[in-house]
């Protein structure tokens, strides 16, 4: 596939910006300090928090009695307990004009980031539950996190031959050792695994310790895998050939193996399911591969999917993808269309109307309430308590840092009033004592400003938008947000 490798651009200074930079400081109301310190900025020097700057804005802070006031009720707790605005509760109340029929028992992360593969599974065994007529069911997350830490291993050692002629303190080497193993992922990511490897029920692969508890583990393979990205790049150094490495990778990655089959135990290559369906009637079936499993129960080929992004600071109607991301090699690249917010909750609210879970992926820690279990702007009042708003759209949260994809999860519902979309129900994977029984209230504002991929079926993208498909992909850098692993 030819692609299109976007420029680093570099944004200049404004003529607005310029001016301020350059105007002169009102001295008439600078204390003499002030007035040295202004003077030495415009001679090209760093500026000092000087005292007297820090005394006025003491003075001015004390002077304010509703400053008091929020000292005394935050300094107790936390900005989002104390702030939660109820008349927003009042507003966004739990309910929902078009909702799912199967509400599936919460699942639980615990303490890991596999919050992608939860709501991948999450989507998949709704099907599954109607098919089979299941009160419940849970598919293993511990089963594809298994292997997602070896595909990742070999990823990362793939990404350390590419990069053998870069310079080591560079920035994309230093990125690529950063986080190799990381828990997180995206729904490319997601349909590779379960193409590769299929799936299978929870109670065949359990959870253990280190699935629920991720980090001693990430930390041990993470040591590894920089010590033979060490020893490849010697190597390199001293002559040798890249297939010539290339030949220590199984050694390498049989220790990785060895490390997740002590932790994880060894997933199962054949399995036998059964279960009692709504009408306590047995059902078995016996002797399955996992991918078998997948092809012949869970019945959604999740290869027919696409992921749609809204990235405000690209254009619009254009295919995307990030260098260097991903975890299968083989698999299909992780690739987006970019479209606009309304577009992309017109195409969910339609599915959810059909009846149907939508995967989606946003920055869920942004103004979340979290004893209700809402998302809304308006949600948590700093403006009553400090005395200041936010003056960032989301295109310029992506470019400073303030914001990125940091969770995903599954809606399950909408609200719709004078046929536009109000509000929209999530599954979480956070346990059933997270916000209403486990689930999440989202409101469409919050969505307009938060939320940064949703994934749908071909069939419910109109054609013009699938075909933007057949266009060479715009290649975004490694670090680049869109690459951010819920």
């Amino acid at each position: 596939m030819t692609v299109v490798q976007l420029s680093d651009h570099r944004p200049t200074t404004s003529s607005f910006a310029r001016h301020i930079l350059t105007k002169q400081p009102d001295t008439t109301r600078m204390a003499p300090k002030d007035i040295i310190t202004e003077q030495q900025q415009q001679q090209g020097g760093r500026e000092e928090l000087s005292l007297g700057r820090l005394s006025s804005y003491k003075e001015g802070f004390d002077s304010d009695i509703k400053n008091r006031l929020a000292t005394l009720t935050l300094s107790r707790q936390s900005y989002t307990d104390a702030l939660e605005n109820r008349y927003v509760y009042l507003e966004h109340p739990p309910v929902f004009s078009h909702k799912l029929a199967i509400d599936a028992p919460i699942t639980d992360q615990k303490s890991s980031g596999r919050c992608w593969i939860f709501a991948g599974l999450n989507v998949l065994r709704q099907k599954m539950m109607k098919e089979y007529n299941l009160e419940e069911l849970e598919l293993s997350e511990p089963y594809l996190f298994f292997y997602d830490k070896l595909e990742k291993a070999n990823w990362f050692l793939e990404n350390i031959l590419e990069t053998l002629d870069e310079e080591l303190e560079g920035r994309l080497v230093q990125y690529l050792l950063k986080d190799p193993v990381g828990d997180g992922g995206q729904w490319d990511m997601f349909v590779g695994l379960i193409e590769k490897y299929g799936v299978v029920p929870k109670e065949v692969y359990p959870e253990t310790f280190h699935t629920s508890n991720s980090r001693n583990m990430d930390t041990l393979i993470t040591s590894k895998l920089r010590e033979y990205a060490k020893i490849l790049r010697n190597a390199y150094s001293r002559g040798e050939v890249v297939n010539t490495l290339r030949a220590q990778k199984p050694s390498m990655l049989e220790e990785i193996h060895r490390i997740m089959a002590v932790s994880l135990g060894q997933p199962p290559e054949k399995l036998t399911w059964a279960f009692y369906d709504k009408e306590k009637k047995y059902h078995e079936f016996r002797d399955i591969t996992p991918l078998e499993f997948y092809k012949k129960h869970v019945k959604l080929d999740c290869t027919e999917t696409v992921s749609l992004i809204n990235d405000p600071r690209n254009e619009l109607m254009k295919k995307y993808t990030v260098k260097y991301l991903g975890n299968v090699v083989g698999a299909t690249d992780v690739h987006y269309i970019n479209l606009s917010s309304a577009d992309i909750k017109k195409y969910a609210a339609k599915v959810l109307k059909d009846g149907r879970p939508v995967w989606f992926g946003c920055d869920v820690g942004k103004f979340l309430a979290r004893s209700k279990g809402l998302m809304d702007t308006q949600v948590i009042d700093y403006q009553t308590a400090f005395n200041f708003g936010f003056g960032t759209t989301k295109a310029e949260r992506l470019q400073y840092g303030e914001s990125l994809m940091t969770h995903a999860m599954v809606l399950t519902g909408v609200h719709i009033e004078d046929d536009k979309t109000v509000r929209w129900r999530i599954e979480n994977s956070w346990g059933p004592n997270f916000g209403a029984k486990g689930y999440l209230t989202m409101t469409d504002r919050w969505f307009d400003e938060f939320v940064y991929q949703i994934v749908l079926e071909k069939r419910d993208i109109p054609d013009h938008v699938l075909d933007v498909l057949d266009q060479d992909a715009v290649v975004l850098p490694p670090w680049d947000p869109m690459g951010a692993l819920a």
